[in-house]
């Protein structure tokens, strides 16, 4: 028969053990907010969850990432390369930080230059009439939540119909699919819309200047 005095210790190494792995797994879930990877916060919007980590079902080539990039923007700028799918966030320096994005489709496609007019979270949507009368079976109006195409966060540009926006279809990312927005994860569009204010300089190309 196994002593008294064994078992208990036995007993208290087990639970120790126990609420050691209790903590490690809520650890493993917080990080700092923008961190890659990390579980965001959503604070303004009770009830709604946090969008989980969809950066594992894009393609790694259109990951968020640091990179060298040669412009004459001021930083802060958002420079949007629609042929090569990415978006960059000038950072001065010959620096950028760059976002996987998908864009417009065969004849949907623009360019030009304009400026964030207006920031939301959660936006809810309410597809254009032109996009309608393509599209008859859309809803005339969705409310904000996961599962709402907008995503997480939208970004409005000035002058147009179209949004800079997150998306519940991470797989699209680095693809030709929308009607002339541009779509980033969740998490990279809650990356983005913390570090740019409203008037933020939108530069649009079709392709990366020689």
């Amino acid at each position: 028969m196994m002593p008294k005095t064994f078992k208990t210790l036995t007993f208290a190494v087990l639970l120790q053990a126990g609420v050691f792995a209790f903590a490690s797994a809520a650890s493993a879930q917080i990080g700092p907010r923008g961190a890659p990877g990390a579980v965001m916060d959503i604070d303004e919007q009770p009830g709604l969850e946090a969008p989980q980590d969809d950066v594992a079902q894009m393609d790694p080539a259109f990951r968020r990432q640091p990179v060298y990039f040669r412009t004459n923007e001021a930083p802060g700028t958002i420079v949007i390369h629609t042929n090569e799918r990415f978006l960059y966030l000038v950072q001065g320096d010959s620096r950028a930080i760059r976002y996987g994005i998908g864009v417009g489709r065969d004849g949907f496609q623009w360019s030009g230059l304009k400026s964030i007019e207006r920031k939301a979270e959660w936006p809810d949507w309410t597809p254009p009439a032109e996009m309608i009368q393509r599209q008859p079976y859309l809803p005339r109006f969705m409310a904000g939540g996961p599962g709402n195409p907008m995503g997480a966060r939208a970004l409005y540009i000035s002058g147009t119909v179209y949004r800079i926006h997150g998306t519940n279809q991470p797989q699209t990312i680095g693809y030709a699919v929308s009607s002339g927005c541009f779509r980033l994860v969740n998490t990279d569009i809650i990356d983005l819309y913390g570090r740019v204010p409203v008037g933020t300089k939108v530069v649009v190309r079709q392709q990366a200047a020689l």
